[in-house]
C-alpha cells in the first residue's frame, strides 16, 4: 500500500501514530496540500503520521481492510507505536470504520472526519428503527461493512476504541454524520459551519 510517512523527530519514533486515509479520489499528499501535516507540526505534537492512498477498487471488495493491517498497522505494532489512531475523511472514514469493526484491538482511536455513513437503505432502516439507540439488526453478513459499521459504532463502548467525530453543518451527508454523533460523547463531537470538500480551514 502506497503511503508517506512524516515524523515529529526524525531520528526518534514518536509514541503515537496516526494514518490517516484520504476521501475518494484524493492523493495522500494531499495531506500536505491542504495543511494536515502542518497543523500537526505547528502545535509540536510528538504524533508520527502516515498518509496512505486508498484504491476504490480495494474498499470495494475490502481488500484495503487487510492491507492497512499488514501494510500499516502491524508494521507499527514492530516498530514499536504504543498508540494507533487511524483518521479517515469521507470514504477514508468509513474504511477506518471497517477496519476498527474487524480490529478494534490494534487501535487507541478514531477520527472521523464527514465520513461516508452508507447509502440511504442503510441510514434509513436506522432512522426507521428510531435511531442508533434502536436500532438492532439482525444477524450482519462479513460483507455488508455498512451495516458493520454502523453496528460496532453503536456499541464500541465495549472496546477501548476512542472515537471522535467531525462534520460540517452543510454537509450532504449531515443527517447520517447526526446520528452518528448519537453514539458518542458530547465532547467528542466538533460540529461546525461548512459542507463536504476537501479544505483545510
Amino acid at each position: 500500500m502506497r503511503h508517506i510517512a512524516d515524523l515529529a523527530q526524525s531520528r526518534k519514533k514518536a509514541d503515537t501514530l496516526i494514518v490517516l486515509l484520504p476521501g475518494a479520489y484524493h492523493q495522500p499528499e494531499g495531506f500536505i496540500t491542504e495543511g494536515f501535516v502542518n497543523a500537526v507540526r505547528e502545535r509540536e505534537l510528538n504524533i508520527d503520521l502516515i498518509m496512505a492512498e486508498l484504491s476504490l477498487s480495494d474498499i470495494a471488495d475490502q481488500r484495503v481492510l487487510t492491507e492497512i493491517h499488514s501494510d500499516l498497522i502491524l508494521p507499527a505494532i514492530t516498530a514499536g507505536y504504543q498508540n494507533i489512531w487511524i483518521a479517515g475523511i469521507s470514504i477514508g472514514g468509513y474504511v477506518a470504520l471497517a477496519y476498527a469493526s474487524r480490529y478494534a484491538h490494534m487501535l487507541k482511536g478514531l477520527l472521523l472526519l464527514a465520513p461516508y455513513p452508507g447509502n440511504r437503505i442503510t441510514t434509513g432502516e436506522i432512522t426507521l428503527s428510531g435511531g442508533t439507540q434502536t436500532w438492532n439488526p439482525d444477524l450482519i453478513s462479513n460483507d455488508d461493512t455498512e451495516r458493520s459499521n454502523w453496528y460496532w459504532l453503536k456499541s464500541h463502548h465495549l472496546s477501548n476504541v476512542e472515537v471522535h467525530l467531525g462534520y460540517g453543518e452543510q454537509d450532504r451527508f449531515a443527517t447520517g454524520h447526526a446520528m452518528m454523533a448519537e453514539t458518542l460523547p458530547l465532547a467528542q463531537v466538533d460540529r461546525m459551519m461548512g459542507d463536504h470538500t476537501w479544505q483545510y480551514g
